[in-house]
């Protein structure tokens, strides 16, 4: 039996009608830490909490949100919504309660394996093409030493192989689940499933294991910094011209409404 468990405290606020909580990398991977603490204290008392959602929320997540209702509820009830986008964050500031900082996927990423090497939590990457996931997992162990990769797989998000990737996830035994599909499927497919995941968290994570295995190049640390991987990766994909219009539509919209 699985025991719903209170959202973690936060902050919060809204941009178009879509949730961010207002929080700083450390807090959202304190918070993540938590609910995997009590999910296994759980355990070992018989009664294990429920799986909990975490979404990395970006520019093209909000715009298509907008219009699909689905996508905005799965985030909007997630237990932690996390500014990745510089847009996000750009929009919160012009109100009254700004996000801290922009906490990238990747960064995110590679981050909670470092907590799951110490604390000793069991981390499974599901999603992108095939081999991407073992990479991924190869380059998170070199960073977090220590790190138990539970188990790996691509898969898909169609419904017609969900029974197959959780009896793989019930056998692997993971605390911490990260999915990459790219939105909104990776985070329709969490949400889809919360009920029946037997672990303790589960990220959507978009390109994160892309970036991590080799197979894109992140952006220079300058561009990092100064929130322009989006033009650095349409630069390096200029097919994704026609995605990237979300960033200059949102803007404008989150401008407007301000006024």
């Amino acid at each position: 039996m699985s025991l719903q468990i209170e959202p973690i405290p936060s902050r919060r606020t809204y941009v178009l009608g879509v949730r961010v909580d207002i929080l700083s990398q450390r807090q959202a991977l304190d918070a993540i830490e938590q609910i995997v603490a009590r999910r296994r204290a759980g355990l070992v008392g018989g009664e294990a909490p429920a799986c909990q959602q975490v979404v990395t929320l970006n520019t093209e997540f909000v715009m298509e949100a907008r219009r699909n209702g689905a996508f905005r509820e799965a985030i909007n009830s997630a237990a932690l919504v996390i500014a990745d986008g510089i847009g996000v964050v750009w929009a919160t500031h012009l109100g009254k309660t700004p996000v801290p900082e922009r906490i990238t996927g990747t960064d995110m990423v590679m981050a909670l394996a470092k907590r799951c090497a110490r604390s000793g939590y069991r981390l499974y990457l599901l999603g992108a093409a095939p081999g991407v996931a073992e990479q991924a997992g190869a380059r998170l162990q070199a960073i977090a030493p220590g790190l138990e990769i539970a188990g790996t797989y691509a898969g898909s998000p169609g419904p017609a192989e969900e029974d197959g990737i959780l009896e793989r996830l019930n056998e692997a035994n993971a605390d911490v689940l990260c999915v990459a599909y790219g939105a909104p499927a990776q985070d329709l497919w969490i949400k889809r499933n919360l009920a029946r995941l037997p672990v303790a968290v589960a990220i959507g994570v978009g390109g994160a294991l892309d970036f991590l295995s080799g197979r894109q190049r992140r952006a220079p640390r300058l561009m990092q910094r100064v929130g322009l991987e989006w033009l650095y990766r349409l630069y390096r994909e200029p097919w994704r011209w026609r995605r990237m219009l979300a960033i200059p539509r949102f803007m404008m919209m989150v401008l407007t409404k301000r006024k």
